[in-house]
């Protein structure tokens, strides 16, 4: 399988306000559902563009999403789409779409968002729109500007987005807008179709602020709702206890949240660490005494060793892979033939 790489100056375009399946055989639906399909497609596209504004900084400060500029956000896209107008089918918009319709605002937006004026609407959402379109021209541009222009295969074993030709700035914002993109392809989901989600580089996300970490813990939360049920399996990827508790400082809505993740997790799979880090591992999850010494003996000496954490109980784990899985585990040769 050839992984879809993303990065400026490669073909690949990801539109994370993708409408997804709730889209299809919109003109069938009747009032009710047609309403409550467009509360999880909005809320879902709110939950991104409050977390991609809140990761930009005016000096340093974060950019605030406010009440406001949620109800500017959601009227704008209740526009574009067609909804506000009762359209049997939904118009898909895009991040630069979105911008260019709050920065040259149609008299219908600024009365629907009961501004007195255009200049008024313009003054209020300064911050939000400078906050948008440093997006569309930096960290989205070339990736995430555009509707997606390839085609995944949701009955294929495997998928796979490969961002190691992103600038290391870029990765944490990417991750946002994957998480809300492959979200929205999920929204419909079968019994039978049951999904592994691996969130490589997790911290990344976490360091652009509050607003991305509960998108963040939004998304763990509502794979968890869908246990059992198809849905999906997420596993979030960290270095070390620090990575998530660095989210913001000491005592913040945004480090209590990361935290409270970690907690969250039904299961915890900790691989060698030295004394210092399962120290903080043993203090975040009380781990106790045994559990530490195999972290940082055992489980060391060896790859796949590992101590899991299910539940109160713990299991020394030790994966053995077979030959041709160790073959395409082995990243250390592909990085060297890439050389």
């Amino acid at each position: 399988m050839q992984p879809i790489a993303l990065g400026a100056g490669l073909g690949a375009r990801v539109n994370p306000l993708a409408l997804g399946p709730l889209a299809h055989g919109w003109e069938r639906l009747d009032a009710v559902e047609a309403q409550r399909r467009a509360q999880s497609v909005f809320s879902r596209w709110l939950t991104l563009i409050r977390a991609l504004v809140g990761s930009q900084r005016i000096g340093e400060n974060l950019v605030p999403f406010g009440p406001s500029d949620e109800a500017v956000v959601r009227t704008a896209l209740a526009d574009l789409t067609g909804y506000a107008a009762g359209a049997t089918s939904l118009a898909e918009t895009t991040l630069p779409g979105l911008w260019h319709a709050l920065d040259n605002p149609a008299p219908e937006l600024v009365a629907g968002t009961r501004f007195e004026n255009a200049r008024q609407f313009m003054d209020s959402t300064r911050l939000l729109r400078d906050a948008l379109g440093q997006l569309v021209n930096g960290a989205l541009a070339g990736m995430f500007d555009a509707h997606t222009n390839f085609d995944i295969d949701w009955l294929a074993p495997i998928q796979s987005l490969s961002l190691s030709r992103l600038p290391q700035e870029a990765v944490g914002i990417a991750l946002t807008c994957l998480g809300s993109w492959g979200a929205g392809q999920r929204e419909v989901v079968s019994r039978t179709d049951q999904r592994v989600v691996v969130r490589d580089e997790a911290w990344r996300q976490l360091r652009l602020g509050p607003e991305a970490v509960k998108a963040f813990d939004a998304d763990m939360r509502l794979s968890r709702g869908f246990a059992g049920q198809g849905g999906d399996i997420q596993y979030a990827v960290a270095h070390k206890p620090s990575d998530l508790l660095s989210a913001g400082d000491e005592g913040s809505v945004a480090q209590t949240i990361a935290r409270d993740m970690l907690h969250l997790a039904d299961i915890k799979i900790l691989h060698g660490q030295g004394p210092k880090v399962a120290g903080e591992l043993d203090e975040i999850l009380g781990l106790g005494p045994l559990a530490v010494h195999a972290i940082t003996t055992w489980a060391r000496q060896e790859p796949g060793r590992a101590v899991w954490q299910v539940g109160d109980r713990m299991y020394k784990v030790a994966t053995v892979l077979h030959p041709l899985e160790a073959a395409l585990a082995n990243t250390n040769t592909g990085i060297e033939s890439a050389r």
